[in-house]
């Protein structure tokens, strides 16, 4: 039997940890800040990425590939962008023997580079909109690395787009966020609230920058995704102009967009419970084990006959499932293992189902008797299983709301939000302030500003903090 993690109670931190590795998620790189994902770990990326490419596809965008060294001199041209990403800069200084006559940056996020090549490719309104998408890796040097959460390299896709007028930027800048959306919900169980970034914790460059926000199991807000509207601050800083189609030259209107392997890390922080990970079924690798049970060689043969056949119509049916028939461990080792990796449903057969013609399901988000089913037809596995796992989905969709819904209070006065805030839970609130307010509130709660929600109440109200009168409600939460 594998050995028990961390609660998640006690401490959040090793839990996370120890569930990463002991499911074989990741293993750390021999650089500090970066990690090899190992293929379960990387299964699941894979199942991130195949249902994102899938609705940018599906959206008009197209894929291509963009250098990771990009000039220094490129990262400069836009102030707020060197600003922003200087600290956080790998440099290359010397190659084939020598030093360069120009550094060259490992790629933090590619709007410059991207920049450079859409100078050359647009040239009027006929070649707009543009709308690109990258699948790549970036460096970005991580003081406090977290395996998935915050590593010094780590994959992602960035949409890069183009547009004739602002009107259009801004719309496709929440189109790809609603993109987002969509996916969090319906693929990953995860609910978030969409907003908009405060001045101080926009992207570097943006003009805009639009959130989802998300509740992790301890608290903490995890920022799952990002699309930003970039007005025509890198068309500018790159001199790209466009003819109109009334003869006049212009600067194009840009939007850029991105999801990372930090999704991975959200599920596993939203999801997992105490035995490991709970994986949504629509990502998770495997969607349903077979683990046979048997005593003696007598006994073997009939059930693994069985197992193959349940495994084979399960894989018919549309389901990611796998018979595990090694006899190097226990059945019992098996289910702790299958718990710790997260998958939605075990299917147990044993010499009495063979007799019976019938199985047993047990259900990962609800351990013990209350997730389990006997007597189950082997006929009717593969209709079963996709209600069993559709009803999984679903539910941890639920269990996450109600988690996230209970945990944001609606506070008045600086000293509920403190409160709040202390107490590990997010704080919603009119807000008026200025950046400096909320860099004093940070430093005094650990709590940024996460964004204004785009569903707002309408109306005005008193700021929390100044009293002035305010327009918008911000939600408040410590983060990672």
């Amino acid at each position: 039997m594998s050995e028990a993690v961390t609660p998640r109670s006690q401490d959040y931190a090793a839990w996370y940890i120890q569930v990463i590795q002991r499911a074989e998620l990741v293993d750390y790189g021999p650089v500090k800040g970066t990690m090899v994902i190992k293929p379960y770990g990387y299964a699941l990326w894979e199942n991130i990425r195949d249902q994102l490419d899938r609705r940018f596809k599906a959206t008009g965008h197209q894929n291509a590939y963009f250098p990771m060294f990009i000039p220094y001199s490129f990262i400069q041209k836009e102030a707020e962008h060197v600003e922003g990403f200087s600290p956080e800069l790998a440099l290359v200084t010397h190659a084939g023997g020598k030093e360069l006559e120009e550094p060259l940056v490992v790629r933090p996020t590619s709007e410059t580079i991207i920049n450079y090549m859409f100078e050359k490719w647009v040239k009027s309104y006929r070649d707009l909109p543009l709308l690109i998408n990258q699948w790549a890796n970036v460096v970005r040097w991580e003081l406090r690395p977290r395996p998935f959460l915050r590593t010094t390299e780590f994959l992602w896709q960035e949409g890069h787009t183009a547009h004739a007028t602002p009107e259009e930027a801004e719309e496709e800048t929440l189109k790809m966020l609603d993109v987002y959306v969509d996916f969090v919900y319906n693929e990953a169980a995860i609910p978030v609230i969409q907003g908009r970034k405060s001045d101080n914790e926009k992207f570097a460059g943006a003009a805009r920058t639009y959130t989802i926000e998300a509740m992790m199991g301890d608290g903490k807000a995890l920022q799952a995704g990002t699309s930003h509207n970039l007005g025509q601050n890198f068309s500018k800083a790159f001199g790209t102009r466009f003819l109109t189609q009334d003869g006049t030259l212009e600067h194009p209107w840009q939007t850029s967009w991105g999801v990372s392997t930090r999704m991975v890390g959200g599920v596993i922080m939203t999801h997992g419970d105490d035995k490991g990970l709970v994986l949504p079924p629509r990502l998770a690798p495997v969607q349903a084990i077979i683990v046979p049970i048997w005593k003696n060689d007598s006994e073997k043969a009939a059930v693994k006959e069985m197992v193959l056949r349940v495994e084979q119509t399960l894989i018919a049916a549309g389901v990611r499932a796998k018979a595990d028939l090694s006899e190097q461990e226990t059945a019992g080792w098996k289910f702790n293992e299958y718990e710790m990796r997260g998958v939605p449903l075990r299917i147990e057969i044993g010499p009495k189902d063979v007799e019976k013609n019938a199985v047993v399901f047990a259900r990962r988000d609800r351990p013990g008797k209350e997730g389990k089913q006997f007597g189950i037809p082997a006929d009717d596995v593969g209709r079963v299983a996709i209600e069993w796992l559709a009803d999984i989905q679903q539910s941890l969709l639920e269990r996450a709301i109600q988690f996230r819904d209970s945990n944001i209070v609606d506070v008045e006065t600086p000293e509920r939000f403190a409160e709040v805030i202390a107490n590990g839970q997010w704080a919603r609130a009119w807000w008026a302030g200025t950046g400096t307010d909320e860099r004093k509130l940070k430093d005094e709660t650990g709590a940024t500003l996460r964004c204004f929600p785009l569903s707002q109440p309408g109306g005005t109200g008193r700021c929390f903090l100044t009293g002035a009168e305010a327009s918008e409600v911000a939600v408040f939460a410590k983060a990672y």
